[in-house]
């Protein structure tokens, strides 16, 4: 149910709410849409919903519906704006505000040289943060795996040495120790997204986490996937559309680039595009991440390589990181171009305006913060 409270409702009215939630051992979410406090319950009950009507400072109770519940905008209508990085080690990125956020470098971290040739030029392109894969899930059990341990000791070093912070993939709920350790952002990948336990275990890991899109998956399904983690209490979400498989053979997979304005229409949380795995072809994917420009992503997902082509994975699709200066330079500027089609940051879930070229977020959804508390 949601519990929308009236705009003039004092903190101790909202507090009585929460207060009474836990008490009845339920978890309650509290969040802000079309600028009032709302509280979440992932319960319908109407002896409930008639206790919860009589209380001082509610205006109404509604059902929640049988969907996505906190990924949605009727939980929250403002945007939501993931940070990651940002300690003493590393810039700050935030994911979902108005800038166009580029997280480049290597699918795999396959040794310290070309790892930090990559990190480097990735960084001095103007890309904020790094990508690199220490555990690589492949088709072929006889295919490069990936270094492991070693692969996320590298990428610790690539971060200290570019101050960019990176994103790499957990397999499993084994693997998460270590990679939470070394990791500022947690990718569960398209083979993965519906491994419930791996979405909770991450969840409860407080990291912030990229989930991918599943290469047969619906919208519907990703968001769902979604409510796993945010179930957790861990809010940090950010989706990505990687592609899905369809019939067409002529790429790796068919970008879904209309689900970036579907997502936007829906749910709050940011959502990057890999317009990598899409493509499956390095002169595609520069066409493919303007698109998602375009259409309103928040950011992109690119594999780039010193020597792609010597690539131990995915070296059709990684483009040279001598090319990776003009194309975020090219995303760049269509960006810019694209800013005054932005959404009146004031219209709520009902009015929603797509394209959401760098939208605006109130500040409840950019730090999870009320800003009258």
């Amino acid at each position: 149910m949601l519990i929308l409270m009236h705009p003039q409702a004092t903190l101790r009215q909202t507090g009585e709410i929460l207060t009474l939630a836990e008490t009845l051992n339920l978890r309650p979410y509290l969040s802000r849409a079309q600028g009032r406090r709302v509280i979440a319950l992932t319960i319908e009950d109407e002896p409930l919903t008639a206790r919860l009507k009589g209380m001082s400072g509610v205006e109404e109770v509604r059902p929640l519906g049988s969907g996505i519940k906190l990924t949605s905008r009727q939980f929250r209508s403002s945007n939501s704006v993931v940070v990651v990085g940002g300690d003493h080690r590393t810039r700050r990125v935030s994911i979902g505000s108005q800038s166009m956020v580029v997280i480049a470098g290597p699918c795999a971290v396959e040794d310290r040289g070309s790892l930090l040739a990559a990190a480097h030029a990735v960084r001095d392109a103007g890309a904020d943060m790094l990508r690199g894969g220490a555990f690589k899930p492949r088709t072929s059990p006889y295919q490069f795996q990936g270094l492991g341990v070693k692969g996320l000791e590298l990428l610790a070093e690539a971060r200290q040495a570019t101050g960019l912070p990176f994103v790499t993939e957990v397999l499993s709920v084994d693997d998460l120790p270590a990679v939470a350790e070394y990791a500022d952002m947690l990718q569960v990948g398209a083979r993965n997204m519906q491994n419930f336990a791996l979405l909770r275990a991450v969840g409860e890991s407080g990291r912030p986490v990229l989930l991918k899109r599943g290469m047969m998956s619906t919208v519907d399904e990703m968001l769902m996937s979604a409510e796993y983690i945010l179930a957790t209490g861990n809010e940090s979400v950010v989706l990505c559309e990687r592609g899905i498989r369809t019939f067409e053979n002529s790429t790796r997979n068919t970008l879904d680039i209309a689900a970036v304005p579907v997502v936007q229409r829906r749910s709050h949380l940011p959502i990057i595009v890999d317009p990598s795995h899409a493509a499956g072809q390095r002169d595609l994917v520069e066409p493919l991440a303007l698109a998602a420009v375009a259409v309103g992503a928040h950011g992109l997902l690119i594999e780039a390589h010193p020597d792609p082509d010597s690539a131990l994975t995915d070296a059709a699709q990684t483009v040279s990181t001598a090319l990776i200066a003009d194309m975020v330079r090219h995303i760049r500027t269509v960006h810019r171009s694209l800013s005054p089609l932005e959404a009146d940051p004031h219209t709520d879930c009902n009015g929603f305006v797509a394209p959401n070229i760098g939208s605006r977020s109130l500040d409840f959804g950019c730090n999870g913060k009320d800003s009258d508390r």
